[in-house]
């Protein structure tokens, strides 16, 4: 972690200790109770306050999927783009040192959970016109989707 990175924790986590992380009845928000990652562009906590819940979730993932061709500087999105950034041997985005059979098996793993973020979250609210998810559903993609940042923060592509 850069110097940088760890100014910005500052004003991040200030937020931790105000009113705004609690809702108008004094409880937590529901994004702080599920730990969603404080990246996440404020738009989409406004759709899921709204209870657009399959809009913040595509927002949700189509920003992962903008992050990571940021930080590989690959020119593709989706499917392909997870595929080419996480592959195993000489990927744009190496989770780890790729020293050990457990490490190869890590990345190949997160090859494939971030290829299947997008099939199984992204794609059917980009494509279909009817998804309606559940608050619970949403928080859950968003938790999902929030782990995801953090591996790749742990790994040094910060947002």
């Amino acid at each position: 972690m850069t110097t940088i990175d760890l100014f910005e924790k500052i004003p991040r986590r200030a937020g931790l200790h105000t009113q705004e992380r609690l809702n108008p009845s004094g409880e937590l928000h529901p994004f702080e109770e599920r730990n969603i990652h404080e990246a996440m562009p404020p738009k989409i906590r406004k759709l899921f306050d709204d209870a657009h819940y399959a809009q913040a979730t595509f927002e949700a993932a189509k920003f992962l999927d903008k992050h990571v061709a940021k930080k590989s500087g690959l020119k593709k999105s989706g499917a392909s783009l997870m595929q080419e950034a996480f592959k195993e041997a000489n990927p744009t985005i190496a989770l780890n040192a790729l020293s050990a059979t457990s490490e190869c098996d890590e990345q190949k793993g997160y090859q494939w959970i971030f290829t299947g973020s997008v099939w199984a979250i992204r794609n059917p609210r980009g494509h279909e016109f009817d998804i309606q998810d559940d608050q619970n559903t949403c928080l859950d993609h968003l938790s999902f989707l929030s782990m995801l940042m953090r591996r790749l923060q742990k790994a040094g592509y910060g947002f």
